[in-house]
């Protein structure tokens, strides 16, 4: 028979969609779609402002021209026959009048879009009286008094709780920059690199958050998630006052998706004080701290509720398939929150930040990994520097995913038999193997709870058992059904 071989540790390549639409991990990075940094474009903002001045000194030069020609039109202007000395004072002064009047109206106009360029010097020399003197004259520019204007009022200062909260938990929540080396053939080169060092080049690869929960001597710890660091050359962490620092790699668990860094003390001023997820309600206040879109707006606050409690979400990791249990928030979550803190209002982290659904007409939907479910993992990767877990030894497959024909003929599986795992493989000298199981076997319960997605295996395997258990396994093999006692290890 053909199954896909699926082992609950290594062979878990293949992926579902999710049902309710896509799980997307909030860090930026570019190329697959995390934990990117992103920054406000300063060419496209010149260009625009260039755009409006270049527009508006073209309307200056149209109005100046104009101005122009109706003054040379008019100075331009010859009497054709000769008039008595009455008249002709009359006209000349005409003359000097009208070019008065369009010259005013001009300068007006032009005012209109020279005061734009910042042109205030309005002073013109213009054509004097019957002596024919010249007279300098200033047009007056009114002002409002700054009582008739806009008052600004001396503001308060607040000292909210709420406040006062965010100034503790903020310095303790830092980002972290995954940094990755980049070969040369990733490279249009222009020269031949003398060697392959030279031809690398360190490129930062995406950005998150993190929180520091531990300060002991000379070093403190941070947990953040895995996927902000996993492939990592090296790790970078930028503390509130903005200084770099180095991070080592402690661990990191990726069904989970958390990972424990440690850097030195020396600058570490606050240590987040870490709450009991246990005790949230639904619509309780909740703040959202980190880093959204990348270090350009590190430390950025946002404010919701709890939206939902012990929501399951499948998501597909580098280690397979898991289903994650999280709070679900209405805060804002973006690329860059990932590891993040999300903080009550007692100033206490009750979950880190992992992701969020993002699809059209979804808002408002962030998932946050427990403070409970995270003591766990980052107490055993201090320890171990990797969470361990029990170990089984076997493939298993959904009977959804297997063809009726198949499930009645070959397995003989009964009809009212319609959730299960197909055992595909079973490793030698694993603990099943030592417990009798065998391929294609079907396996519909550990503990005397039902299991019909690999996921559901594992969450029992790895959340309600340890190294050195017993479980119990119903399956059907031919048909007939049986129960096994499997002895469980590490792997």
């Amino acid at each position: 028979m053909d199954f896909t071989n699926r082992n609950e540790h290594d062979d878990l390549e293949e992926k579902k969609p999710n049902e309710h639409g896509p799980i997307n991990e909030t860090s930026s990075d570019e190329a697959n779609g995390e934990y990117r940094s992103h920054k406000i474009n300063p060419t496209y903002l010149s260009y625009q402002g260039y755009h409006e001045l270049n527009s508006a000194q073209k309307d200056k030069e149209t109005y100046e021209q104009s101005a122009q020609e109706s003054v040379d039109s008019i100075i331009l202007e010859k009497p054709t026959e000769r008039e008595p000395a009455e008249s002709r004072t009359s006209k000349e002064k005409s003359r000097w009048v009208t070019p008065l009047v369009t010259a005013l109206l001009s300068a007006v106009i032009v005012l209109g879009s020279g005061s734009y360029f910042g042109f205030v010097d309005l002073t013109g020399i213009l054509p004097g009286g019957e002596d024919g003197t010249v007279k300098s004259v200033e047009t007056a520019v009114a002002k409002v008094d700054d009582k008739d204007g806009l008052q600004i009022d001396e503001t308060s200062v607040s000292t909210s709780d709420t406040i006062k909260m965010i100034n503790k938990v903020s310095p303790a929540v830092v980002g972290v920059v995954n940094i990755q080396k980049m070969s040369p053939e990733n490279y249009y080169n222009y020269g031949l690199p003398t060697s392959e060092e030279e031809g690398s080049q360190n490129k930062e690869s995406g950005t998150g958050s993190g929180v520091i929960f531990k300060k002991d001597g000379d070093h403190a710890y941070i947990v953040t998630n895995n996927h902000v660091i996993e492939g990592a050359d090296s790790i970078e962490v930028y503390l509130a006052n903005e200084t770099k620092v180095e991070a080592k790699l402690i661990g990191a668990d990726a069904l989970t998706d958390l990972a424990v860094l440690e850097i030195s003390s020396e600058n570490v001023k606050e240590v987040a004080e870490f709450g009991d997820s246990d005790k949230l309600s639904v619509g309780q206040e909740v703040l959202a701290i980190g880093n959204p879109l990348g270090l350009d707006f590190s430390g950025s606050v946002t404010q919701g509720i709890i939206s939902g409690l012990q929501r399951t979400v499948t998501v597909s990791t580098s280690a397979g398939e898991w289903d994650m249990d999280v709070i679900q928030t209405d805060a804002a979550i973006n690329p860059g929150n990932s590891g993040g803190a999300l903080v009550n209002l007692s100033g206490q982290v009750i979950g880190i930040n992992s992701m969020k659904i993002s699809s059209d007409g979804v808002e408002g939907i962030g998932f946050a990994i427990p403070s409970q479910e995270a003591k766990t993992i980052v107490n055993d990767l201090l320890a171990d520097g990797s969470v361990q877990r029990a170990y089984v030894g076997v493939g298993l497959q959904s009977i959804a995913e297997i063809p009726q024909y198949v499930l009645e003929r070959q397995l003989k599986l009964p009809a009212d038999v319609t959730n299960g795992l197909v055992v595909t493989q079973v490793e030698a000298e694993s603990p099943a193997a030592q417990a009798g199981i065998e391929a294609y076997d079907v396996i519909v319960s550990i503990d005397d709870t039902e299991v019909s997605s690999l996921s559901e295996f594992r969450k029992y395997l790895y959340s309600q058992t340890k190294n050195g258990d017993t479980v119990k396994i119903k399956l059907y093999r031919d048909g007939v059904v049986k129960t096994v006692t499997v002895t469980l290890t590490e792997k």
